[in-house]
């Protein structure tokens, strides 16, 4: 039973997919105009770890992600780099791929853009007009947040203190102070015509047509950053409880931000950490043991020392399953096999329970970290291959779960035989060669 920590609800509750054995699920996607830094970083590779849990313990995971192409900093961007918004939009989408990749997520079944569904969100807008949801005053649409009475559902928030606080932008075209724009008059940048005039969609409308429109109706799970409960998410299920009658999904996730300390991480202060810098600098299992190393919706207390420890972490990771990998390659043919041994069965159980248990990836890498101390032992004390093959099998399996990799390549004969003999060197403690083989292999990137 997978038991998950739903927003919308504010308490643990068991996971029932409306169609069973299947997840469908949507996160909210990047504005593409610049590259992703390490915030940014936190809901793609948590809810890639959701994605490939549920497929490992045998769902069918159907997983959408948006980019959002048309924004006011991606205009402020065409114009600073003196081209044009599609060509910015199209530079950062293969950027933010391309680390995704570098991240070791997997692909999402769609990456639907704002461009692409604009018929759809005019359709969107038009009934929502016609419902009495929204209204036009001078070619702008606005929703009505009164005509919602379960308004500030996922927030916790209601109407009155919204209106009375000092977060709303003062607009005298619109009824309420908290009503939102579905439809922007605008010449400026990529504009469309509508039935309205000119101009282009409001962000909070964007995702609620994209989800209904590849999902045809309400699904499983929607995520995001705890940033975004409020207001969008919130103005999204506001749409849909009008046009739809539902609130998109049955289970809402926030993952926590990143704290950066006193100072709070801002490109206009230009402090802000790359994702591929960090990449670059620690790599990817110990970027995303650094990410995974914290429940998810805790704060995630960014400091140098956990950098150390992630990598200290990734090292010992990648020790002992690349001397399982070797001990096994010298004397048989590394393969995926059953895992009979109860041990070993217990160990994978338990990392189940910790991902079922509202994805505590922490405790999850707590299993890890006794089934690297279980492959020392067994490599110290000279196990036979087939019960080695269990036990990488089960490294491999959880580690795959977590998007956390080893990259190793079968090694050829003479390979083979300069490891034997730094082997055998090893043992007979002559260290002087045991040394000078062990260079050879380093040459050869077989150890590091």
């Amino acid at each position: 039973m997978i038991r998950l920590y739903n927003s919308l609800t504010n308490k643990i509750e068991e996971f029932i997919p409306i169609k069973e054995k299947q997840v469908s699920m949507y996160v909210c996607g990047a504005t593409v105009y610049d590259n992703m830094h390490i915030g940014n970083s936190r809901p793609v590779i948590f809810f890639d770890c959701v994605k490939r849990f549920f497929a490992y313990i045998g769902y069918k995971v159907t997983y959408v992600s948006n980019f959002t192409d048309i924004d006011d900093k991606i205009i402020k961007k065409a114009n600073l780099e003196m081209t044009t918004e599609e060509n910015i939009a199209e530079k950062y989408i293969k950027e933010i791929l391309n680390t995704n990749s570098c991240l070791r997520c997997l692909p999402y079944d769609f990456n639907p853009r704002v461009t692409q569904k604009i018929p759809q969100i005019i359709e969107f807008i038009q009934k929502l007009v016609e419902l009495d949801a929204a209204y036009v005053i001078k070619n702008d649409v606005y929703f009505d947040v009164s005509r919602v009475k379960e308004y500030g559902i996922l927030s916790n928030q209601d109407i009155e203190s919204l209106i009375s606080g000092e977060r709303l932008e003062v607009n005298d075209k619109k009824r309420n102070p908290i009503d939102f724009v579905l439809w922007k008059k605008t010449e400026e940048g990529l504009n469309w015509d509508s039935p309205w005039g000119k101009g282009r969609p409001g962000w909070h409308t964007e995702c609620v047509v994209m989800i209904n429109d590849i999902f045809k109706g309400k699904i499983d799970i929607h995520g995001g950053g705890s940033d975004l409960k409020f207001p969008h998410h919130e103005n999204e299920i506001a749409q849909s409880l009008c046009a739809n009658n539902h609130t998109i999904a049955n289970y809402w996730m926030h993952n926590g931000r990143i704290d950066f300390g006193k100072e709070k991480m801002s490109k206009s202060l230009g402090n802000v950490i790359w994702a591929n810098d960090l990449l670059d600098k620690i790599g990817c299992g110990a970027y995303r043991l650094l990410i995974l190393n914290t429940p998810y919706r805790q704060l995630l207390s960014y400091k140098e020392e956990l950098l150390t420890q992630a990598t200290a972490d990734y090292e010992k990771i990648r020790r002992a399953y690349t001397a399982l990998y070797r001990n096994i390659e010298m004397t048989s043919f590394v393969e995926d096999v059953e895992i009979k041994d109860i041990e070993l069965s217990n160990l994978k159980k338990e990392f189940i329970e910790a991902m079922s248990n509202d994805f505590n990836t922490a405790n999850a890498i707590t299993t890890i970290f006794k089934v690297v101390k279980l492959a020392n032992n067994v490599l110290r004390n000279k196990n036979e291959a087939g019960y080695l093959k269990e036990v990488l099998t089960l490294l491999k399996e959880l580690l795959s779960v977590l998007g956390i990799m080893v990259d190793l390549c079968s090694l050829t004969e003479d390979e083979k035989n300069i490891y034997k003999l730094w082997e055998q060197a090893r043992n007979n403690k002559d260290f002087s060669k045991a040394d000078e083989y062990r260079r050879k292999l380093v040459d050869l990137g077989i150890l590091t």
